[in-house]
């Protein structure tokens, strides 16, 4: 991907594609961005001006009840007008063309495209071939990238431990399918977050995942010493094109979140989950719903998150790129 993609010619945020690439600079600012608009959820009148007169679309060819639904919040607290199309029921299902979609849609003046698709690199493609004026959000492109759910994590994780320097953080679970992982290494890595640590089977890992900047540890208990922020990761069942696992039971039994194994990291640690959960599965209930589990906050924070990123990649209009 070119490095430039993403940003305009005055190093502003046109497109938000993945998290590779981009600054500490700029991640901070989508983070500070986010927090101007998280007060607002407080108030009697949920709206600010910000996109009044955009059009935005939401372009979902895979399933997401979260996403979509914060997306389309997002967009309509900025007041934004918003389409959003389930594309299995769409043309496309009729043998229209990914590229021909766009252009019909471009034909009726949008400002923006959110997409989600199955295919790895699908967003970078519409980026690609869209019209200059246009920007495209990543909402999730295969195993590739997931990176407005790694910013709304990295919002999260500032918002109770306030600073990512002395942070030791563990991303447990099936690493290999997940484009959230790839995409929260890369920001945890680039806010400077003093150790990522991926603790899973060898058979959930990709070869050479040293090389993404963590630690491997294969055993659940030895890998929580010292871990401030522990981040579950579901198990992508519909991605598995083999046996990758005895059973679900004995996944639980090794990898599993419980009460106990909680207990071995440190006292304050937070416990995450990018959804949806698999109870009994990467995480009991007792821990999902417990003191220590942020996980409704960062539902909620997804909507912030998403309407500081869809603000700033709006700031580029007018500006050539």
């Amino acid at each position: 991907m070119p490095d430039n993609l993403q940003l305009n010619s005055e190093g502003k945020l046109k497109h938000f594609l993945t998290i590779e690439g981009l600054s500490r600079r700029l991640l901070t600012e989508i983070l500070d961005t986010a927090d101007s608009f998280i007060g607002m959820t407080g108030q009697q009148v949920k709206k600010v001006p910000l996109l009044r007169g955009k059009t935005i679309v939401n372009l979902f060819f895979e399933n997401s009840t979260r996403t979509r639904t914060t997306f389309e919040l997002a967009a309509k607290r900025l007041s934004a007008d918003v389409l959003s199309m389930s594309m299995s029921t769409s043309s496309t299902s009729k043998g229209e063309s990914l590229l021909d979609t766009i252009r019909n849609l471009e034909a009726m003046f949008v400002d923006m495209f959110v997409v989600r698709h199955a295919i790895s690199g699908a967003a970078h493609f519409i980026a690609q071939h869209t019209a200059p004026n246009i920007s495209v959000i990543n909402a999730g492109d295969g195993q590739h990238a997931h990176p407005t759910q790694a910013m709304l994590d990295m919002f999260t994780i500032r918002q109770i431990k306030q600073d990512f320097a002395n942070l030791r953080v563990a991303i447990i679970g099936d690493i290999l399918h997940s484009r959230v992982a790839r995409s929260e290494i890369q920001a945890l890595n680039t806010l400077g977050a003093a150790e990522v640590r991926v603790i899973a089977p060898k058979t959930l890992l990709p070869a050479h995942v040293e090389s993404l900047g963590v630690s491997v540890s294969h055993n659940l208990t030895d890998g929580l010493a010292d871990i401030d922020v522990i981040i579950m990761l579901r198990l992508q069942k519909e991605r598995m094109s083999s046996a990758l696992l005895p059973s679900e039971s004995e996944y639980f039994k090794c990898f599993g979140l419980t009460e106990d194994k909680l207990k071995l990291a440190k006292p304050g640690a937070i416990v995450m989950h990018p959804g949806p959960i698999n109870r009994g599965v990467e995480i009991d209930s007792k821990v999902a719903d417990g003191p220590q589990s942020v996980i409704l906050k960062q539902v909620s924070n997804g909507i912030a998150i998403r309407m500081a990123i869809m603000a700033m990649a709006m700031q580029k209009q007018g500006a050539s790129g």
